[in-house]
């Protein structure tokens, strides 16, 4: 049995790499080991988060132990965790790291923690060059990955990132099914619940909207008089972290409202399994990728895909197989969205049923053992 320790998002925090880290927990634990987090009671400063609220509105999960104590820009508080982890002693503390913004910190209680000589540092990098990049990306992440001992990657596209910054001992996993969101519900319940049309042909764009997500391709590939002729809608679910109204204005341009169904708020953790059973394929419109845990989360509930030939979205679905790839165009966006329909679900089904085996938990934490006693 170990101890571990993850430092990342988890509740009262709430979003992707929340329910990832949460999930990473109840895998550790199932397997036998001794696991708590370490979240931020102070994850961002405004300026930095563009949505409504950094914090979730579900109850706090009861099995799993979440201590709520980082403060992201107080070095201060970097000093006192730091300590703590040091004189707790874990096997392993495996640090979550997706923004150069959270280096310093990050990288300062690692390096604390560490002086015990006993704790071996693991990253899970899901990025290591930003999507938007600020001043003093590239020496806050050289910083951070002083203080690592080895780390995990989720695509080529952020291992490749790294071995331009680091030689330490890295291995790519596959980001494992979001299998805690619920098993899938029929189409017909799905609908239902969410009020949507039982027979109508639904499309889903799902996660926060960003401008490198590509919404604005889809929807003009929504404009596309091969698309409108279809009477395919468009469900997009999920939070503007852009300005909305470029979009508004995209949507007014191309007379395209009536395609489209939107439930752009925060989608809470009770009822993302509607979301992704009510569509009959999940568009993925990016225009620049490392990994996306919406690829994961579709396998999980069933869902073939399009995804755009961009960074690491095209490794994790296999052309004809689990959904189709195409460029980050409209053209060739509307072109595979009518393809996928000519194909239909159940062409996919039984590829991608057979795919998502290779989408495990154990996986996961069997590299993070590894490395550990590397």
């Amino acid at each position: 049995m170990s101890k571990v320790v993850i430092i990342g998002p988890a509740h009262p925090l709430r979003g992707g790499l929340a329910s990832f880290d949460e999930r990473l927990a109840r895998q550790f634990k199932q397997e036998g080991n001794e696991v708590m987090i370490y979240t931020f009671s102070l994850q961002y400063p405004s300026f930095l988060f563009p949505g409504t609220t950094q914090y979730s509105t579900e109850p706090a999960p009861k099995d799993i132990d979440i201590k709520v104590r980082i403060n992201s820009i107080n070095p201060l508080n970097w000093l006192i965790v730091g300590n703590e982890l040091k004189s707790l002693r874990p096997d392993i503390l495996v640090v979550r790291y997706w923004l150069p913004f959270m280096g310093p910190c990050l990288g300062t209680i690692s390096r604390i923690a560490k002086q015990n000589r006993h704790t071996k540092v693991i990253c899970i990098a899901d990025n290591i060059k930003p999507h938007e990049k600020r001043l003093g990306d590239t020496a806050f992440t050289r910083y951070f990955i002083g203080a690592v001992d080895a780390f995990i990657t989720m695509s080529q596209k952020v291992m490749t990132d790294l071995k331009s910054m680091t030689a330490k001992p890295a291995q790519q996993v596959v980001h494992p099914l979001y299998d805690n969101f619920g098993e899938p519900v029929s189409k017909a319940e799905a609908r239902k619940q969410l009020g949507l049309p039982e027979n109508e042909k639904i499309i889903l764009f799902f996660g926060f909207i960003r401008k490198y997500k590509g919404l604005d391709l889809l929807l003009q590939a929504m404009a596309s008089p091969s698309i409108k002729q279809s009477g395919i809608k468009l469900l997009i679910a999920g939070e503007f972290y852009d300005d909305r109204k470029p979009y508004d204005e995209l949507i007014a341009k191309n007379n395209i409202l009536s395609q489209l169904i939107l439930k752009t708020d925060f989608i809470p953790d009770s009822i993302v399994r509607y979301y992704l059973s009510a569509a009959d394929f999940v568009i993925q419109p990016y225009r620049n990728a490392t990994q996306s845990g919406v690829t994961p989360l579709a396998y999980h509930f069933e869902k073939p895909m399009l995804v755009t030939n961009v960074g690491g979205l095209p490794d994790l679905v296999p052309e004809g197989k689990v959904g189709l790839i195409c460029e980050p165009t409209p053209d060739s966006i509307a072109f595979n969205i009518l393809k996928l329909y000519e194909l239909g679900e159940t062409y996919f089904l039984p590829q991608l049923r057979e795919e998502k085996k290779k989408y495990s938990w154990h996986n996961l934490t069997g590299c993070i053992k590894e490395l550990s006693l590397t």
